[in-house]
Parts: C-alpha cells; sequence; structure tokens
C-alpha cells in the first residue's frame, strides 16, 4: 500500500482557515484523512522543497509575500514570513539547484527573486516590474500569474494582463536579466506554461481566451515563437470559462487544463514530435470553478480541487491513452486552490 501526503492552499473568503492535508491511498484509490495543518490569509499557492520547506503565498496586515513552514511537524510551524506592503503572490517556484525561490505578484505586476538560506529562510535578492495592459477588462494593468524555470534554467513569467511571455537568464545569486519577450494574440491572457520534456516546445494556457497555444522554444536565446492554438472548451460554450490549470505527462505525450465555469478538464494528445494538439476529452471535474490539479510521481491518479463547492475529485489516468476515469468526487476540502503533493 502507498499513502501520498497532499498539501492544499485554498482562498480563506468562506469556510476556509488556512492550509489543508490529506492523503491519496493508491491501493484503494480514494483520498482520506482531511487535515487542517496551518492557519494563514487566502495561501492560494504553495511548493514544497526538497529540504522538505513550505513556501506558501500569505496576506497580513495589509502585506503580502511568502512564508516558510518546516514540513516535518504538524501543524506545520512558521519559521519565516518574507512580507512587504501589497497583495500576495499568484505562483512560487522553486530552483533546487540555485536554492532560489520565485514569486510572480499578479496584482503588483513583479517577479521576486529570494535566495533560500541553510535554514530554509529566504532573503530578498531583487524585484523586476512589469507594465502595460491588454484589451480585455481584466487586462488593466500586468499580471504576473506564473514565474519559474525553463528546461535549460532559465527563468520565464507569464504576464495574463500583457498578453505577454517573458524570459530571464538567472545568475546564481538569484539576480536576473530579461532576455526575450512573446507577445501572444490580443486578450489571450496567458496563465501557466509547461514544456515538452525535450524542451524543444511550450504549452501556454490562455485564461482569458479558453485557449491552448502550442510555441516553439528556441535554447539558444530564450524566444518563443507560435506553432498552432487549440480550444479548452467546446465550440458552442457560451458562457463563462475561465482555464486555468496546466500539467503535461512525463512522456510528453498528454496536456490537461482545468475549465472554471465550464467546470471540466480538457485532455489534449500531443503529436508530430510536440509540434501538435488534438482535445481528446473533456470530462466533468465534479464541481464547480475547479482550480490547481496534480498527481502522484507515477501519473496515476489526477486530484483536482473544486473551489466554489469545496470538494476535491479524483481521477484514475490512463497512461496509453491519456483519458481520465473518475474515482471519487465528494472529499471534502473548502475553498481549494491549489494542489501540491508532497516530497
Amino acid at each position: 500500500m502507498t499513502i501520498h501526503k497532499i498539501l492544499f492552499g485554498t482562498y480563506t473568503k468562506r469556510i476556509s482557515k488556512g492550509l489543508y492535508e490529506a492523503e491519496l491511498d493508491t491501493e484503494a484509490r480514494q483520498l482520506q484523512n482531511p487535515t487542517f495543518v496551518a492557519p494563514l490569509t487566502n495561501p492560494t499557492y504553495l511548493a514544497v522543497s526538497k529540504a522538505d520547506k513550505v513556501y506558501a503565498v500569505e496576506n497580513r496586515d495589509g502585506q503580502g509575500g511568502v512564508v516558510t513552514f518546516d514540513n516535518t511537524v504538524r501543524p506545520l510551524a512558521e519559521i519565516d514570513a518574507q512580507l512587504s506592503e501589497g497583495s500576495a503572490p499568484a505562483y512560487i517556484g522553486i530552483d533546487e539547484a540555485r536554492q532560489l525561490v520565485f514569486a510572480g505578484y499578479y496584482h503588483r505586476g513583479t517577479v521576486e527573486s529570494y535566495q533560500i538560506k541553510p535554514d530554509g529562510n529566504l532573503s530578498l535578492v531583487t524585484t523586476w516590474t512589469n507594465t502595460g495592459s491588454g484589451p480585455r477588462p481584466e487586462q488593466g494593468s500586468s499580471h504576473i500569474h506564473f514565474a519559474n524555470l525553463t528546461p535549460d534554467n532559465r527563468l520565464v513569467a507569464v504576464d495574463l494582463g500583457t498578453d505577454e511571455v517573458i524570459t530571464f537568464d538567472v545568475q546564481d545569486d538569484g539576480q536576473f536579466t530579461e532576455v526575450a519577450r512573446f507577445h501572444t494574440e490580443e486578450g489571450f491572457g496567458p496563465r501557466h506554461i509547461r514544456f515538452s520534456p525535450d524542451g524543444q516546445y511550450a504549452y501556454v494556457l490562455g485564461e482569458l481566451s479558453s485557449l491552448l497555444s502550442v510555441l516553439k522554444y528556441n535554447a539558444e536565446d530564450g524566444t518563443f515563437e507560435h506553432v498552432m492554438t487549440a480550444s479548452t472548451i467546446p465550440a458552442d460554450w457560451t458562457a463563462h470559462n475561465g482555464s486555468a490549470a496546466l500539467r503535461i505527462s512525463h512522456d510528453g505525450r498528454f496536456i490537461y487544463a482545468s475549465n472554471r465555469g465550464h467546470n471540466s478538464i480538457a485532455v489534449f494528445k500531443v503529436m508530430n514530435e510536440g509540434a501538435e494538439i488534438e482535445r481528446i476529452q473533456l470530462i466533468s471535474s465534479e464541481g464547480e470553478f475547479p482550480r490547481d490539479m496534480n498527481w502522484d510521481d507515477n501519473q496515476d491518479f489526477l486530484v483536482v480541487a473544486n473551489q466554489d463547492t469545496d470538494n476535491v475529485t479524483l481521477f484514475a489516468r490512463d497512461q496509453a491513452t491519456g483519458e481520465l476515469t473518475l474515482l471519487q468526487k465528494d472529499f471534502a476540502i473548502p475553498e481549494g486552490v491549489r494542489v501540491a503533493f508532497e516530497n
């Protein structure tokens, strides 16, 4: 029997109190034992380091930033808080090789880098600020929604507000320098990006457009080139939808995107050595407003958090076809937003 532990980040607007934990029993093929593990305000994103530290976003007394927890004790023990005036980040990425943390701030339009000290605490290195806007009402200013590594260890930031994907070179001390910008189509509203296993292609999810684009990545200079785009929702869907999470299988053959509004998971097959995608399945998330989703190391199970209905859904994943099958749909986690399997 294998038990995987999962941390859930949440909004705390209604009934949630912070971070929660649960277990996935792979033999029983069920989620079990939901537990409240740390009080925070709107910890909508978190990341777990190999040193077993949890880095979670936090809003506290008009300030926002990153809080560090020791993940070896329950409840989680806070050991550091890097907070500054304004809202909290939307995304946290960890650079294990250089011992850095990157934070993307949606409302501030900034990317911050931190050094990880030997005790797991963070030290702010630098802040980079973007400017600009897009044509949609949600694009009045820069909105950084993703900041993490490329396969060749550059930093890539995704800006929903300005319809941009921005590439940086990163120094060992955490300083980073812009090297390239890619502009999506106007109003695309890019949210997250994932790369093919060979690093040749990137897949960018448009929150505002409900589109998934294939980009060719040039490792020589960090530039991107558009290849093709497909929809994450049916052509006849006219109600509101906002795409959210994006995952790609280890073998690079399948991509998964969550749809908030259509309340589904879209499954894409990857073809032509990564350059082409085709939607092969749309399956209900069995809840409203599915946010993040994640899987075990073997990628046999997919866990989806439905924010508005306070439930988490478990799917089995067919390794050969990529398709999902419902296993469990009534597992209670309040206002779930982030799904993070622990090391």
